[in-house]
């Protein structure tokens, strides 16, 4: 019995997004002015609530288009044009209901604005302070497309020719101000178009707007199938699959139908929804399949069910802009590369965020307006094809509050770009190592940062699906959030163990000068205690303020290590707190970390302690820890005061660059 009401269950859930997602208007694209000649007084902002109260009011009657002017007494000044409109197939409350999102949005998003916009797939709402009734405006105009590219270039060809068939409908006096049609493309395909002008346009000016935005496709979305270029006063779209309703009013070239084809058309539908019906009881029977096999294996694929789904219906949000197959896992949103072009301004200076070890970053917004960071992959960065698709598979798996998130990607020609959520307080290497900046890293936002980090990588180590060795853990992959909480990024290096699997080899030794484990820069030997030996030198670092690697060029002529374990023998390691904040730490809790640094950078890997047990030993205030060993050497550059023996050749890069090979001893 329980487990027929899951099957219902799982059918209900199944039939409930699929209408959701059906029907559901998307946002496409908002805009925002406000003008240089004027200010919006209160006068105007009252003028601009009342036009929306209009619209919803007046949308309520089942209008899909309308304008009207609104006005303060005599002050023409202050007057606000405002419109509304609806897709041309689109009727009575299903405008209404996109309208009403449109109106709601269009406050939130232009809340000081004289003139706005904003467009849904199949609703559009602007007002502004010039008289637009009847004029053609051309911008702003914006334009999407979707992942798939054309065959040849023959295609953008017919695409415009079908599109200027739907113009020519369009704009005769006998047809209304838009069209939509379905046009052999193969024996295979179609494809299907709209065209629709502002309700206020004549025939001419509605020809005029549309041959304007069909002029640029070729320079926007000439190599893609589909594609869709819209203005204020009109738009034109082209797709492969239907996506309007038919109407007698739709202007498709095909006929109205007579009884008979509409006796035939009644049987074909009985046949599509047992057919459809029949599809979903073959899924649901495979879904549940697939549920009982991995539940009587501990519900190894949990996770990826559940992170699967939220995913694919967190790409809902990007509508064409994204497409939603992964070819490395299935899980991961592909965003193409117009629109993130679009969205970091062409990779310009402006949007750039930093660089990289692989390459620069550029902050962007994508079209349902989420922050995102875009991380562009430098062709010589080192990051092949095999590190790129490595962390689009393993990030996409990962899901903890202390590790970045991935929420997409893009593979174009040599392009190989990832996707992440915003980070609006950098890394935390922006802060720590800035003269200025790290005097406002108090101690106990150190300690937090330190924690966070801490529990990161219990979560890669022991508790995600798999075991992931990071492999290059530093200051400058830890970013931080809006609250300053760390979190882990960067995961081109990151490998994956079995959880029986302690460590393995590499003939190919890639780090970072300072933070790399011994055993693995000499022997190519890494296993989870090579990211606590990273963890080890980060402690220090947060704790003293300054790189490794810097300290070693500094006065003291050492590493960091060796002047924390020297500090630490002589009874002395409180001198190594930043002295700008001796007076916001807690001694006991600055003690402790500095012994749990030395524990994790003690040479012998075996010494070092695990990530839990590291977690374990910063949250107790009594827990008893043991003596730690002289640290190991650091990797990369000999001082004078180090042991002659420990050599490494200068194959390396200074500070926060990445190495690929070091020497053996």
């Amino acid at each position: 019995m329980t487990y027929m009401k899951f099957l219902s269950f799982i059918l209900l859930l199944y039939l409930f997004t699929r209408t959701s997602a059906q029907q559901s208007p998307f946002y496409q694209f908002s805009f925002c002015q406000n003008s240089t000649n004027k200010t919006p007084n209160t006068s105007y902002k009252s003028n601009v609530n009342n036009l929306i109260l209009w619209i919803n009011s007046n949308s309520a009657t089942g209008t899909v288009y309308n304008r009207t002017t609104i006005g303060s007494n005599n002050n023409h000044d202050d007057d606000v044009y405002g419109f509304y409109d609806c897709r041309g197939d689109i009727k009575g409350n299903f405008c209404q209901f996109c309208i009403n999102i449109a109106v709601k949005e269009i406050a939130q998003r232009c809340p000081n604005s004289v003139s706005a916009m904003i467009w849904y797939d199949i609703c559009v709402v602007g007002y502004s302070n010039n008289n637009f009734p009847g004029k053609v405006f051309l911008t702003p105009s914006w334009n999407s497309t979707g992942p798939k590219t054309i065959k040849d270039s023959t295609e953008l060809g017919k695409a415009e020719n079908n599109i200027r068939s739907l113009i020519g409908k369009v704009t005769t006096k006998a047809n209304p101000n838009w069209a939509m049609g379905e046009f052999n493309w193969s024996d295979t395909e179609k494809r299907y178009g709209w065209v629709q002008c502002n309700g206020d346009l004549s025939k001419n000016g509605c020809r005029q707007c549309l041959e304007a935005m069909l002029v640029k496709v070729p320079q926007c979305c000439g190599t893609k199938v589909v594609w869709a270029v819209v203005a204020p006063s009109c738009g034109l779209e082209i797709r492969d699959y239907k996506f309007y309703q038919v109407t007698d009013q739709t202007g498709s070239s095909s006929p109205l139908p007579n009884p008979v084809a509409a006796k035939q058309e009644s049987a074909n539908d009985k046949k599509t929804v047992i057919i459809s019906l029949v599809s979903v009881m073959v899924a649901v029977a495979l879904l549940s399949s697939c549920v009982y096999y991995f539940w009587r294996r501990n519900w190894l694929c949990k996770a990826s069910l559940v992170g699967g789904f939220l995913l694919r219906t967190t790409s809902i949000a990007f509508h064409d802009h994204v497409q939603r197959e992964d070819p490395f896992s299935g899980d991961l949103p592909i965003i193409p590369l117009t629109i993130i072009e679009k969205i970091t301004d062409n990779f310009s200076q402006s949007t750039k965020l930093g660089e990289g070890g692989f390459g620069p970053v550029y902050k962007g917004i994508l079209p349902d307006s989420t922050e995102v960071a875009v991380k562009r992959l430098a062709e010589m960065s080192g990051q092949g094809s095999e590190e790129f698709k490595n962390e689009v598979i393993l990030i996409a798996k990962l899901q903890h509050r202390n590790l970045v998130k991935i929420l997409g990607c893009c593979i174009d020609g040599n392009e190989k770009i990832l996707v992440y959520e915003y980070m609006p307080n950098s890394s935390l290497d922006f802060h720590l190592f800035n003269k200025e900046k790290h005097k406002q890293l108090d101690w106990k936002l150190r300690l937090s940062i330190i924690n966070g980090i801490a529990r990161g990588l219990l979560y890669l180590h022991e508790d995600s699906r798999l075991t992931v060795i990071h492999r290059d853990l530093k200051a400058s992959n830890v970013l931080l959030d809006d609250e300053m909480n760390p979190k882990i990024s960067d995961f081109g290096l990151a490998r994956t163990f079995e959880k029986d699997q302690c460590q393995t080899k590499t003939k190919r030794v890639i780090g970072t000068y300072g933070y790399m484990a011994p055993e693995y820069a000499m022997a190519g030997l890494f296993s989870v205690k090579s990211d606590v030996f990273s963890f080890g030198v980060l402690i220090l670092e947060i704790i003293y303020g300054k790189r490794n690697g810097e300290f070693i060029l500094s006065e003291h002529m050492q590493s960091l290590l060796l002047y924390t374990w020297g500090l630490w023998c002589e009874g002395k390691s409180l001198e190594l707190i930043d002295p700008f904040h001796k007076k916001t730490y807690t001694e006991s809790e600055v003690t402790k970390c500095i012994h749990i640094g030395l524990l994790c950078v003690q040479e012998d890997a075996a010494d070092r302690p695990t990530m839990s047990t590291v977690v374990r030993m910063l949250g107790s205030d009594t827990m008893a820890l043991p003596k730690p060993k002289q640290p190991a050497f650091s990797v990369g550059r000999m001082s004078k005061n180090e042991d002659p023996t420990s050599k490494c050749y200068k194959d390396i890069s200074v500070d926060e660059e990445t190495l690929t090979i070091v020497s053996r001893r």
